[in-house]
């Protein structure tokens, strides 16, 4: 019996391994963030968070319903149940309790999501104007730039730019192939290659820039985007997802540019936009952002035509 209990155990502790596993580090933390703060609440009101049940559940939309918009419940009651799963507890929730009062919310707050502005072409030439213009060292004016250039260029996430290593890059004659291991939404690291072409404006080009910058930083392997240590001398650090944001809302702002509303996501989303509006179709904008469904990129196209396919445009006054 002593043998059979300690090998369910450990049968046990893989199974709960195994559900780790399933998902990237990224999103086991958001789950943890998410249900800290469910355990707050739980703990204040004298209520169980670990199991929970949905009457408990319900409650803590309802309070978050105040200050946060549907979409945000909806993630904090993912996190709620990955968290019981994780630890071995049934959580319903499709219980009437919480789905009746999610569309209650819904109905009295609306859904309409607003997401973080895209770059666009004229915000891109302006950032990269206004990074030449800098008196930073050269090699930092080229890192920022071809950062900012290969994210737009490539409807990159940010957290993929920054992963990219230089065993990921292959040049070929019509311009660059990168490789990206793993994203957001490819959690069993099956892997996308993307490819950029050059562009007729060498100052506005992500592969001539890239060219420049491996050649400048003498950058020959590990991480091709790092941080500088004081001045100008390049470490092997690579760069954080952070730093992303933050460069474009330095430029933004330096542009002249309200950045308040922009954030890493608006180079993938301006990459999407503009491409939109040249005429792409959905399945080529796809193929290059990685997205797994067609629903955001449909909302993509659908803010870019809002001027071009207007019926107003129809009328002659």
């Amino acid at each position: 019996m002593n043998q059979l209990t300690t090998d369910l155990k450990s049968l046990h502790e893989a199974t709960i391994n195994n559900l780790k596993s399933s998902k990237a580090q990224n999103t086991l933390r958001a789950y943890k963030s998410d249900f800290k703060d469910f355990g707050g609440f739980c703990s204040k009101h004298g209520l169980n968070s670990l199991p929970s049940e949905p009457k408990t559940v319900s409650l803590y939309l309802t309070y978050l319903s105040k200050n946060f918009k549907i979409s945000t419940l909806r993630r904090r009651l993912v996190s709620i149940s990955m968290v019981h799963k994780l630890k071995g507890y049934y959580l319903d929730t499709k219980h009437p309790i919480i789905i009746e009062n999610l569309m209650g919310i819904k109905r009295v707050k609306g859904s309409i999501q607003n997401g973080k502005k895209p770059i666009l072409i004229n915000h891109l030439k302006l950032i990269i104007n206004v990074i030449n213009e800098q008196k930073n060292e050269e090699i930092k004016k080229l890192r920022d730039k071809t950062i900012i250039l290969i994210g737009f260029g490539g409807g990159f996430r940010r957290s993929e730019l920054v992963s990219i290593n230089h065993n990921d890059l292959e040049f070929v004659p019509e311009g660059v192939k990168i490789t990206i291991k793993r994203s957001k939404t490819d959690q069993f690291g099956e892997g996308m290659t993307k490819g950029l072409p050059y562009f007729n404006n060498e100052i506005y080009c992500p592969v001539s820039n890239l060219k420049k910058w491996l050649k400048v930083s003498k950058i020959n392997s590990g991480p091709i985007f790092r941080r500088f240590a004081k001045g100008s001398s390049l470490t092997e650090k690579r760069l954080t997802d952070q730093s992303v944001v933050l460069l474009i809302k330095e430029y933004l702002n330096l542009a002249g540019i309200e950045n308040r509303n922009f954030s890493g996501h608006s180079l993938r989303s301006g990459f999407a936009t503009v491409a939109a509006e040249s005429g792409a179709d959905e399945r080529s904008i796809m193929a290059m952002t990685g997205h797994k469904t067609t629903q955001m990129v449909r909302r993509y196209i659908k803010e870019a035509n809002i001027f071009k396919n207007n019926a107003l445009n129809k009328i002659k006054l």
